[in-house]
């Protein structure tokens, strides 16, 4: 009786890993349920949508996009932070996800302990524009009037910890100047009113502000990253343009929920960095005005982490508060 127990224990334990690799081996076998923090047509949105509309062509499984906005996207990375580390449940977040993990020690979930980070797609830069009227025709100009008129010029968001309000307020702090910041309820009001002069300059979503650059409704002066925006290379960098160690992206990327196994993540990694090579989906990125930037598991998972401490000392210079 002793011996055939131990039989059946020996032969269990050859048996479940083969049963437990086989459950792995066959992801995914249901649908996916991809959560995206922000409202349908935002930037996040329209890419999360292009990537899910693709991997479910790839994984030959619906890819189904579920937004829950609210507090800064951080309510659909919590949800996702909370469920099973299955590859079912998946988060398509934005840098905004690291400004609140930097910004916010109250945030129901530890945003680097419970999320793993599995894929880059883009980083594209914000755009600084100015109303047409402005005096500042180019960034050494605005940065006169800024040293003119201490904590009297604003500048736009569309929200406190967004990503464009966080441009502005990195664009401040490496330069030690002072303005008012301005929050909107989305960056088409913010829009508005920079094109109408009720603000003086705004670090726009690529999005938002080019086409009003491209529509001579705005000037702009610079973008935001480490080297020219394709969609208008005319364009400096703010660092080109004097502001020495200034670079801002607005990342997008995939993440899952912290003891996901490794083989799922590396089926996501994989089948989203193959979708980001075809030309269809380079045209589409370049068409929506975003800035396709594939980054495999451990260069994502850096970007995260390095942003995160990088906005903890902007955040703590500028008092934010998002709790």
């Amino acid at each position: 009786m002793f011996k055939k127990i131990i039989k059946n224990i020996a032969l269990s334990a050859v048996v479940l890993p083969v049963v437990i690799g086989s459950a792995i081996a066959a992801y995914p076998d249901k649908p996916i349920k991809m959560m995206i923090g922000y409202a349908p047509g935002s930037s996040t949105d329209i890419v999360g949508r292009m990537i899910a509309n693709d991997l479910s062509l790839a994984l030959k499984q619906p890819v189904i996009v579920e937004n829950r906005g609210g507090a800064a996207g951080s309510l659909a990375a919590d949800a996702v932070a909370k469920s099973a580390p299955d590859g079912y449940t998946i988060l398509f977040a934005q840098n905004g996800l690291a400004i609140n993990v930097a910004a916010n020690p109250k945030l129901p979930f530890n945003g680097q302990k419970d999320l793993l980070p599995v894929v880059g797609v883009a980083a594209t830069p914000h755009i600084l524009i100015v109303n047409n009227n402005s005096k500042a025709k180019n960034v050494a100009d605005l940065i006169a009037m800024l040293k003119a008129d201490p904590g009297k010029l604003s500048f736009g968001s569309s929200g406190i910890g967004n990503s464009d309000h966080m441009a502005g307020e990195l664009f401040l702090a490496t330069t030690g100047l002072q303005a008012i910041h301005i929050p909107y309820k989305g960056g088409s009001p913010a829009a508005t009113d920079l094109v109408g002069g009720q603000i003086d300059f705004y670090f726009a979503g690529m999005p938002v502000g080019l086409p009003l650059y491209k529509g001579d409704k705005a000037h702009a002066l610079a973008v935001t990253s480490k080297n020219r925006f394709s969609g208008a290379p005319e364009l400096p960098t703010v660092q080109e343009a004097g502001v020495k160690g200034y670079e801002m992206a607005l990342w997008q990327g995939v993440f899952v929920p912290a003891g996901t196994p490794s083989s799922i993540v590396q089926t996501l990694n994989s089948s989203i960095l193959r979708i980001l090579e075809t030309p269809e989906m380079k045209d589409r990125f370049v068409k929506a005005g975003v800035q396709i930037a594939p980054m495999n598991t451990q260069q994502f998972a850096e970007l995260y982490n390095s942003d995160i401490a990088r906005w903890k000392v902007v955040i703590e210079k500028a008092k934010i508060k998002l709790d």
